[in-house]
C-alpha cells in the first residue's frame, strides 16, 4: 500500500518534527525545504498519497505549489501556514488545498486530520455532488444553486458537502461534529446550528430541505416528504 507523504516547509525544526510524527504513524516521508524542491520531488514520484504544504516558502510559496499540483493531480494537499485569516484559508482552497491548519498547532491535531483527510479520499468521498440545481464541486470548494455562484465559508462547505453526501439519512449534532469539524474540535454542538442557520439562508429555496429534527439532528431531505 502506498504511504509516503511529502512535506515541503522550509523551517527545519518543525519539518523534522512533524515528519518525527508521521514516521511514528506508519508514513513513510520525504522532505523539502523550498516550494522548487517540493514541486520536483512531486514530479519525480508517483507514490506520494499526500503533501504536506507551508504556505511561507522561498522560491516559490505553499500556494503557487499547490497550483502546479493541482494541474497533474488530485492528490491531497494539507497547508500549513502562520496567516490564519479567512482570507489566507480561501486562497488556499481556491488553489486545489483539502485542508488549512495555523501555525503554532499540535502535532497530535495534524495526525487526526492527516487520517481523515486519507481516509476521506480512500472512501471516494471527495466527488461532486448535484441534487436537482444544486450543484457541489467538490475540488473547486464552489457551490451553484440554480446556476449561480453561492459563496460559502469553508465550514459551510463541509458541512453541506456531508449533508449532501448522507442525502435522506439522519445525522447527530455528535456525528456532525466528528465529521466536519474532526476529532479535536473542543467547543459544543450548538456551532452546528449557527452554521446550519447560515447554509439555509445561502441555499435560497433549497434551504428548505435541511431539515431538523428536534433533540437528535439534521438531515438534508430530497425529494421533501411533504411535496
Amino acid at each position: 500500500m502506498k504511504n509516503l507523504i511529502l512535506i515541503a516547509e522550509d523551517e527545519e525544526n518543525i519539518r523534522k518534527l512533524v515528519k518525527q510524527y508521521l514516521v511514528s504513524e506508519g508514513y513513510k516521508v520525504i522532505t523539502a525545504c523550498d516550494g522548487a524542491e517540493a514541486v520536483s520531488l512531486f514530479e519525480a514520484s508517483s507514490d506520494i498519497v499526500m503533501v504536506i504544504l507551508d504556505v511561507m516558502m522561498p522560491k516559490m510559496d505553499g500556494f503557487e505549489v499547490c497550483r502546479i499540483i493541482r494541474e497533474q493531480s488530485a492528490v491531497p494537499v494539507l497547508m500549513l501556514t502562520a496567516r490564519d485569516s479567512e482570507f489566507d484559508e480561501l486562497n488556499g482552497f481556491n488553489c486545489g488545498a483539502d485542508e488549512y491548519i495555523a501555525k503554532p498547532f499540535s502535532p497530535a491535531i495534524l495526525i487526526t486530520r492527516v487520517h481523515n483527510l486519507l481516509k476521506r479520499t480512500d472512501t471516494g468521498n471527495n466527488l461532486n455532488i448535484e441534487i436537482g440545481d444544486l450543484k457541489l464541486y467538490f475540488r473547486e470548494r464552489t457551490l451553484y444553486v440554480d446556476g449561480a455562484r453561492s459563496y460559502l465559508t469553508p465550514k459551510e462547505f463541509d458541512l453541506l458537502h456531508y449533508l449532501m453526501q448522507n442525502k435522506n439519512l439522519v445525522l447527530t449534532r455528535d456525528q456532525i461534529l466528528i465529521n466536519v469539524w474532526d476529532y479535536d474540535y473542543g467547543g459544543d454542538d450548538r456551532t452546528v446550528d449557527t452554521h446550519i442557520k447560515c447554509l439555509r439562508a445561502k441555499l435560497g429555496g433549497y434551504g428548505k430541505h435541511i431539515i431538523t429534527l428536534r433533540k437528535v439532528g439534521y438531515k438534508f431531505e430530497y425529494p421533501l416528504i411533504s411535496e
